[in-house]
């Protein structure tokens, strides 16, 4: 019970640490500060292995000043394991899920190119039972909390941001009953490596 009330505080807490700043009026040096970005995940090479998780991301964004970006991102995986688990489930899904959705996130430079970000995306879940057939579809929300650091290369219009996510879903329906089996007591947070990269233009 601690453990849940923890982790909405500290997203919370991630909310207001990204959400402060300087409201001072910031200039922007001339050719330096390239509005938009599209970007991805390094992480979708692991499409290329035996068993792919066929995850896809796109994501785009807008900086609105020299430290803050606003976020839209997309992106589709599959999974048959809880989330909490992931990669260490004791038991798998008698099938799969298929997630997909579209969000919207906030990033905020603080010192140099160190930044926090935030993001909810709500997934709709289509689930599959052993011999892929569709069942029924769920929805998800997904939040995730960031702490990263971009590196800027080829005149600042690539870039590169390692990071570290604490990733949440505190909504998460209408699981087939097998499914829920397997899914019941299983945290439903995780934190994991992130590895984006991404063009300014």
């Amino acid at each position: 019970m601690k453990l849940q009330l923890l982790l909405p505080v500290s997203a919370i807490f991630c909310i207001i640490v990204s959400a402060q700043g300087d409201v001072r009026a910031q200039a922007e040096e001339p050719g330096n500060l390239f509005r938009h970005h599209i970007g991805s995940s390094v992480f979708m090479v692991y499409n290329l292995l035996p068993d792919p998780a066929d995850y896809y991301m796109l994501s785009y964004g807008y900086q609105l000043t020299p430290r803050d970006v606003i976020i839209a991102e997309a992106w589709t995986w599959k999974y048959n394991e809880p989330l909490g688990t992931y990669g260490n489930s004791e038991k798998s899904y008698p099938g799969k899920v298929r997630a997909y959705g579209i969000g919207a996130g906030y990033q905020r430079f603080h010192w140099k190119k160190l930044y926090t970000t935030i993001e909810a995306t709500p997934l709709v879940q289509q689930f599959y039972d052993s011999e892929d057939n569709k069942i029924q579809k769920g929805f998800q929300l997904y939040l995730q909390c960031i702490l990263g650091y971009r590196v800027e290369f080829l005149k600042k219009r690539w870039f590169i941001e390692p990071a570290a996510a604490l990733k949440y879903w505190p909504v998460n329906t209408n699981f087939p009953e097998s499914f829920a089996r397997i899914e019941e007591g299983k945290p439903v947070y995780t934190f994991e490596p992130s590895f984006n990269f991404g063009f300014k233009f």
